[in-house]
């Protein structure tokens, strides 16, 4: 028997699962008191009926401000936001909404009773300050079931354009308090975000399972989402109104945010950072149009330099999952997981990166600003001639 490798763990938040859980929503933020920083996703709580009927509740009962993101958020919002909404002083900050409010409103909670400007503790970008840790309280309800977001310390922030970015202000705190993940508010999502926040969502378990950082707890976690996935991710998308496919994807989702912020990502993710900042790309789409190349290339990788590779196992195991047979001997089980990514990403409609205006040309660019911290956990170290490759695959 393997002996069990150390490992860390961060904290878990309270998390209320299950349909009809926004119920408790009114009571949860009574308990932190009667002012509140609302920050909701440009479309999903306005087209929502569920979060409609939520928001008379909540304003006849509570003193609400009300903000709005519209796209990816960033650091200028952000520092708008906190500066806007001091003197008001909410007793707890709540997003509804996908992982751009998520994100924004851990920011935003995170900076409201200092007043820093966020590019204090941005990653890479700013001025590389020691987070102290004091926050607004923080309940999340996300309408998305894709980046997790309610479940990790990062809040993602982006400027989109040549000189862009996508990057984290990251602290433990900066997790909510309370999670509210109520399946019916994820009914009203497009078959197109459906799609995206899965295959993000599945990426995120995957790389993190694979993980050179992974651990038990963690491998535990992104399992039993790699489950639900494969049992719910194309119902979810082909039937948009299956309850039961909507809850399977929602915890999926929740227990990514756990998985990567604890044992890392990978190669998509690596790559998800640059084409994010420099692209009109969303993040879910990166994940669902390389993440076919990048397996497969890390499949090939440790195959001819690291045979007895750890991830290449898991990677069999994964296969296995997808075609139902537990019988497959490794090679015949990574074929399967390969074919499997094959038919999802044709089956979801997955964009190439062409689309989006990527050219060969940009690869350079691309390659020289990818996310080192994603790369580093990847199970195998690429070659750059490998990452252009699987570029050029998806171009």
């Amino acid at each position: 028997m393997r002996e069990i490798q150390a490992f860390t763990m961060a904290a878990t938040p309270h998390i209320h699962f299950g349909v009809g859980k926004r119920a408790a929503l009114p009571a949860l933020l009574a308990s932190f008191g009667k002012k509140v920083l609302l920050i909701t996703g440009g479309k999903s709580f306005d087209d929502s009926p569920l979060c409609q009927a939520l928001w008379e509740i909540l304003n006849a009962q509570l003193d609400i401000q009300h903000e709005r993101v519209t796209g990816e958020p960033s650091a200028m919002m952000v520092d708008d936001w906190v500066q806007k909404h001091r003197d008001f002083c909410p007793d707890v900050v709540l997003a509804i909404g996908g992982g751009s409010a998520v994100d924004a409103a851990k920011a935003v909670a995170g900076l409201l009773p200092s007043g820093d400007s966020v590019m204090d503790y941005l990653e890479g970008v700013g001025k590389g300050k020691t987070f102290a840790g004091e926050t607004t309280p923080l309940i999340a309800m996300p309408t998305t079931a894709g980046t997790g977001g309610e479940t990790s310390k990062n809040a993602v922030l982006s400027l989109i354009g040549d000189a862009g970015y996508k990057k984290s202000f990251r602290h433990e705190r900066l997790v909510a308090q309370h999670i509210i993940l109520d399946p019916e508010l994820t009914l009203s999502c497009s078959k197109a975000t459906t799609a995206a926040c899965g295959m993000d969502a599945f990426t995120q378990l995957l790389e993190s399972y694979v993980s050179s950082k992974a651990n038990p707890m963690t491998d535990a976690l992104a399992w039993s989402g790699l489950q639900k996935v494969s049992a719910s991710l194309l119902t979810a998308y082909d039937d948009g109104k299956n309850i039961q496919a909507r809850a399977d994807m929602l915890y999926a989702s929740s227990l990514s945010g756990l998985t990567l912020a604890n044992a890392g990502l990978g190669s998509v993710h690596g790559l998800a950072s640059p084409l994010g900042a420099f692209y009109p790309i969303a993040h879910g789409v990166v994940c669902g149009t390389l993440l076919l190349e990048a397996t497969r290339i890390n499949i090939t990788a440790m195959t001819q330099r690291e045979p007895e590779h750890i991830a290449l196992a898991k990677y069999a195991d994964v296969g296995r999952l997808l075609v139902a047979d537990d019988t497959l001997r490794q090679a015949e089980a990574l074929a399967a997981l390969l074919q499997s990514l094959e038919y999802w990403q044709s089956h979801l409609n997955m964009p190439k990166l062409a689309d989006y205006g990527i050219k060969r040309a940009d690869f350079e660019k691309i390659i020289a600003n990818i996310s080192g911290g994603s790369m580093a956990t990847n199970p195998i170290s690429l070659q750059e001639s490998e990452i252009i490759e699987l570029l050029q695959r998806r171009l």
